[in-house]
């Protein structure tokens, strides 16, 4: 790896002009060595999902549920308003799973909550479970990439998606990697799916890691996630497959060596400790690390506490509501490959590449069929469970909108999960209810609201606010809609960024879910919340869970997926939660003849706002600078 001189070594003056050729040397050498270019022939052994999963104990367990609620649909569901909630059922997962495990994320951090979730799924792994764990490449740098030792454990298999070149030592270094392939590094796989024996998974907006699971000092996320068990859960792993499978999709293996990844591991100890001598040496005190040296002196004593007082969730006495659902699901052939011709698609979709076929080296447990599936349109699935909606005597479950076998179709290129949402929006009759923490809407979204309120549909969107939002330039390019929106009749929230004495979930507070609370968990502190759930209810019966933002990246870069359920049940739950988090933990911004007024919280004794509410001045000023300049595409 370059890096630049020791100062010992300049012993004469530059001039100003020689100082910026040498800087723009060095960015473009350190560019082109991050660009080398991924490895190639990389052996990929075809794997698919559990065939028999009514076999398992999960499976049989479903059935009996089942069975003992005479439920008419095969599907159930069960919403995760709560951290503790959302936690302890993945650790319900892990410890239930004889056969298989899927894990699919868009970032799993090296942290307190991460560590006790690794750590049972290797011990799954060491009593004979198959592991697979799928994760996009963005964020696997410095501390983080040590998440990637899995891949050397017996019994799990890792691979990266879209993998970024270049250093992994430091986020600088790899965001230096940007500068030579720019398009294909900024488009990545958001998906969310964590699967046991094919037989109960969650998906939904929750990554792996502290903040996801109110374990964070600083800020936590608020998110939602849903178990779902039954056949839908099939669907889900039909399209873990058609990744695990994709070609975008490297073997851990083929990107950096144990030994690489050692050395990592030193150097951050080495720097861990700098730091440490560094504020003892400025006078400040420090407690003795006693942090896993992978989770590093960031992690608190509390922290691993805390989370290891988790109980993993009663699946026996979980309440599930059992309702027709269809998956919709971006192709992983929306980012395109390598070996992807150079032709635009409809939303910025890749042309098709089917998945290789299966080989003898395949790592497929006995009984499980070689053949793969793909996803279909997220249209088609969307049309198929709203048309089933309006029938007088549905069926117990519609047609499922993934293959049962074959090969992907250019007909699922040429639309995504956020275009299955607008058609879905045009459906609506009577209200729109959307939760999206990144809300920058494009042509077709803004059409669509546009639409709706010409019909009458009432139409109410929750988002961040300026203070709230972990990413502070997509709120710039939120900001500059917001007055088109209003002036639509969008009925627009945005949330406080300090919920006093505890942590909620996306819902609000709720029952009991197993031996925890759904929907509530002590916060630190003042520690900050930043929404980052991802709802969608038609008309209250039509509700949508998923990894997706209402925005042009997840409609046209990042693929996603998410859950459509038909159900009157948990929308009118979620409905009635989301209600009362609109009154207490929100702004409502209202058009004035003197401009935006920002409507407090009810009950939170705050005065109105007239700019930005809890934002510092810098953030402001931020958002007047780069909100007429950002592109939406790229917020």
């Amino acid at each position: 790896m370059l890096s630049s001189p020791p100062l010992s070594v300049v012993t004469q003056p530059q001039s100003a002009r020689s100082r910026w050729l040498g800087m723009v040397v060095l960015l473009v050498t350190l560019a082109l060595a991050g660009c080398a270019g991924l490895p190639k022939e990389v052996d990929r052994p075809v794997s698919v999902a559990l065939a028999a999963p009514g076999d398992t104990p999960l499976g049989k367990l479903v059935a009996a549920r089942r069975a003992a609620e005479g439920a008419r649909h095969a599907s159930g569901f069960a919403l995760l308003s709560g951290p503790q909630a959302a936690y302890s059922s993945r650790l319900a997962l892990v410890d239930a799973a004889q056969k298989t495990l899927d894990l699919q994320y868009y970032a799993i951090h090296a942290d307190a909550s991460s560590e006790r979730l690794l750590l049972s799924v290797m011990a799954a792994a060491q009593r004979g479970v198959r592991v697979r764990v799928l994760l996009d490449d963005f964020h696997s740098t410095g501390r983080d990439a040590q998440v990637m030792r899995l891949a050397f454990v017996p019994n799990i298999e890792m691979r990266m998606f879209n993998p970024v070149t270049g250093a992994r030592g430091s986020p600088i270094g790899r965001m230096l990697s940007l500068l030579g392939d720019f398009s294909r590094v900024q488009q990545r796989m958001h998906n969310k799916l964590f699967i046991a024996d094919n037989a109960m998974a969650v998906t939904g907006g929750r990554n792996l890691g502290d903040a996801y699971f109110g374990n964070a000092d600083s800020g936590n996320f608020v998110d939602l996630d849903v178990l779902a068990a039954g056949p839908i859960v099939q669907d889900l792993s039909r399209s873990f497959d058609s990744y695990w499978n994709n070609e975008r999709a490297y073997p851990v293996q083929s990107l950096i060596t144990q030994s690489e990844l050692d050395h990592l591991r030193d150097s951050i100890r080495v720097a861990d400790e700098g730091r440490r001598r560094r504020v003892a040496g400025q006078g400040g005190t420090t407690a003795p690390d006693r942090s896993p040296p992978d989770m590093g002196p960031g992690t608190t004593a509390a922290q691993r506490a805390r989370i290891w007082n988790y109980e993993p969730m009663d699946l026996e006495r979980t309440p599930f509501v059992w309702a027709a659902a269809a998956v919709l699901v971006d192709q992983p052939a929306k980012i395109p490959a390598d070996s992807a011709a150079a032709g635009s698609v409809p939303n910025g979709a890749a042309p098709a590449v089917s998945p290789a076929p299966p080989s003898p080296a395949a790592s497929t447990p006995a009984g499980v069929p070689g053949n793969l599936s793909s996803p279909s349109s997220p249209k088609a699935a969307a049309a198929a469970l709203v048309s089933g909606s309006r029938k007088v005597a549905a069926a117990d479950s519609p047609p499922s909108p993934l293959p049962r076998a074959g090969t992907e179709t250019n007909e699922a290129q040429t639309d995504t999960v956020v275009d299955g949402l607008l058609q879905l929006m045009a459906q609506a009759r009577r209200d729109l209810l959307i939760i999206s923490p990144y809300f920058v809407p494009g042509p077709d979204m803004e059409a669509a609201f546009a639409a709706a309120r010409a019909r009458g549909v009432r139409v109410r969107v929750l988002t961040n606010s300026l203070a709230s939002n972990d990413a502070p330039i997509a709120h710039a390019g939120y900001a500059r809609h917001r007055p088109q929106l209003l002036a639509m009749g969008v009925e627009l929230y945005e949330m406080h960024s300090e919920l006093p004495g505890v942590l909620r979930g996306a819902l609000g507070v709720s029952g009991s879910m197993g031996n925890h609370s759904a929907g509530v968990v002590g916060s630190q502190g003042g520690s900050r919340a930043m929404l980052h759930s991802k709802l969608l209810i038609v008309d209250g019966r039509l509700l949508v869970v998923g990894s997706m933002n209402l925005d042009m990246r997840s409609q046209r870069q990042n693929t996603e997926v998410a859950l459509l359920i038909r159900s009157t049940e948990l929308s009118r739950r979620a409905t009635t939660q989301i209600d009362a988090a609109l009154k207490e933990s929100a702004w409502q911004v209202q058009a004035t003849d003197q401009g935006l007024r920002w409507r407090a919280p009810e009950g939170s004794g705050l005065p109105d706002a007239t700019t930005e509410p809890d934002a510092s001045a810098p953030l402001r000023l931020m958002l007047q600078l780069l909100g007429p300049l950002a592109p939406d595409h790229l917020l």
